[in-house]
């Protein structure tokens, strides 16, 4: 078949003030038209260096291009090219979705805006011929009630909707190539699936091809064509997908492969309960008259039942805005509510300051993102520590060094860590000093809000281990809220989907992952691409 594009003996540096650093080293591989090719690899392996370099989006003063470095675009070299023949392809026959589009739209300017300029620029239409054409290409991606959404905000859109607002844009201008970058990263499995075949029948559509980067394997085996495997740069195999994943070769293929987490080990109901929300209910203030008062609410978690048993995981799970995190915030005290909830045999909304301080000692969080929530001003140890100045004043110095020291230990860290600062660690280490952070006050329940989905996946699973094993060790309770069925499945005794604000199924998980009985945990296990 006809190559569109081929990357033939590519090799990128990078230059600072005193070193150069190859991101890509000498790597080839085609795409051919109609077909889709994935790069596969954790953060730093070159594969985003790779995409942003077809399109010359590289910064001009610090990447080079290594003699001998080729890439071709329909016969036509682009490495070196005028930039009038950049101009010709970029947006127009090459496009690129990326991983965040918060980020990629302009906050400013309506998303139907955005979606005009790009036609008025590369197909020279005039207003009118371009918003009929916006329309028609929202329709196309599926955007429910386009003639309104056209002039929303990026802000006034769920994540699955200004993700389709980024392909349409990108495949306004019909391209021959599209570079998707980590497209559905941030998404829910359902969203995800959603758009994986909107992209598919796209591609069926448009002829088009597709250079698809991600680290997910799931989403390689349903949409790839073709994988390239890449590490520190180079590409350490290669070839169709059927073959790659049945009979992997190279031992970093294999250590992807086998980084999907296995399923959980049985679970009885026998063990003590540690906390339980009965009925508890949230609303929120939508609409408020000229005098304060609220005329409208949002039912946002709805008479919601849950118990977690001590030493076990339960695992919440949904889509975004199904109530998971407002329900979480509840049971932490930290959200108003109605309703119960008890933890360890004492209502939490009745408690006094004295009792409100320890059960924030016993019930830690973990958050999503390990950078953002360590403070980037304080050393590990003044962050792991930092818990113990408020709930073990007392402590001397040589007692809080000992403790915090422990703790490191404990999520296999030495003490080497203490005087360092987070931007010096990497994302897998950052995350067990959150841990790190969690552990130290010994808490009996800790709350873990998408523990996993900012890490690559063999430091997901290392993340996963360590998480069991402290919890065997220490006799810990987590709260799991996670949109990768996988990770849940892995770690949870028990489940619970919501939707709505509403819980729709529960029960132990392997039965539930089994057998699930309500459509909505149907559909969920059936977009997870297990």
């Amino acid at each position: 078949m006809d190559k569109i594009l081929e990357i033939n003996k590519l090799s990128i540096e990078f230059e600072s003030k005193d070193s150069l650093f190859r991101a890509v080293d000498n790597i080839s591989f085609n795409i051919e038209k109609g077909k889709t090719l994935s790069l596969v690899g954790e953060s730093g392996s070159g594969k985003s260096v790779t995409a942003l370099s077809v399109l010359q989006l590289l910064p001009e003063s610090t990447a080079r291009f290594v003699d001998g470095s080729s890439i071709k675009f329909e016969n036509d070299e682009i490495l070196g090219s005028s930039k009038a023949f950049l101009k010709s392809i970029r947006g127009n026959r090459i496009s690129m979705i990326f991983q965040e589009p918060m980020t990629s739209l302009n906050p400013y300017h309506k998303v139907g805006d955005q979606i005009d300029e790009s036609l008025i620029i590369h197909k020279n239409l005039t207003k009118s011929e371009a918003r009929a054409k916006t329309l028609s290409l929202l329709m196309k991606v599926k955007i429910p009630e386009p003639e309104k959404k056209v002039d929303s905000y990026p802000h006034q859109l769920s994540g699955g909707q200004r993700q389709r607002i980024m392909i349409a844009m990108a495949l306004a201008n019909e391209p021959d190539l599209l570079i998707a970058d980590e497209p559905t990263t941030a998404l829910d499995v359902t969203v995800e699936k959603a758009l994986l075949e909107l992209l598919s029948d796209l591609q069926k559509e448009f002829g088009m091809s597709i250079l698809f980067i991600t680290h997910d394997l799931n989403i390689v085996k349903r949409f790839s064509d073709e994988v390239c495997v890449m590490k520190e740069g180079q590409i350490v195999e290669s070839g169709e997908v059927d073959d790659l994943f049945s009979d992997p070769q190279h031992p970093y293929t294999i250590k992807l492969l086998n980084s999907i987490p296995p399923r959980k080990e049985s679970f009885n109901l026998e063990k003590e309960i540690l906390l339980d929300g009965r009925d508890v209910d949230i609303n929120y203030s939508v609409k408020k008259n000229i005098f304060g008062r609220t005329r409208e609410f949002l039912n946002a978690v709805k008479k919601a039942n849950i118990k977690i048993y001590k030493g076990t995981t339960t695992g919440l799970v949904g889509e975004s805005g199904s109530g998971k995190s407002s329900l979480a915030r509840a049971l932490l005290g930290i959200e108003n509510s109605n309703g119960s909830v008890i933890f360890d045999e004492k209502e939490i909304l009745k408690l006094n300051s004295n009792e409100n301080r320890k059960f924030k000692k016993d019930f830690q969080i973990v958050f999503q993102d390990p950078f953002g929530s360590l403070s980037p001003r304080m050393t590990i140890g003044e962050i792991i520590g930092e818990g113990l100045k408020v709930h073990e004043p007392n402590l001397n110095n040589h007692k809080r060094f000992e403790k915090i020291t422990n703790a490191l230990n404990d999520v296999e860290l030495d003490s080497s860590y203490f005087s360092r600062f987070p931007h010096e660690l990497s994302g897998g280490q950052r995350q067990r000093v959150a841990i790190a952070r969690a552990i130290i006050l010994e808490p009996k329940l800790i709350l873990l809000d998408e523990p996993t989905s900012a890490l690559d996946v063999s430091i997901q699973m290392q993340i996963l281990n360590l998480l069991k094993d402290l919890q065997s060790r220490l006799g810990l309770a987590y709260l799991c809220i996670s949109h990768d069925l996988k990770v849940i499945r892995f770690l949870s005794d028990y489940v619970y989907v919501m939707k709505n604000g509403e819980i729709v199924e529960s029960g132990i998980s392997e039965a539930l992952f089994e057998t699930p009985e309500h459509p909505y945990t149907r559909e969920l296990l059936e977009a997870s691409l297990s």
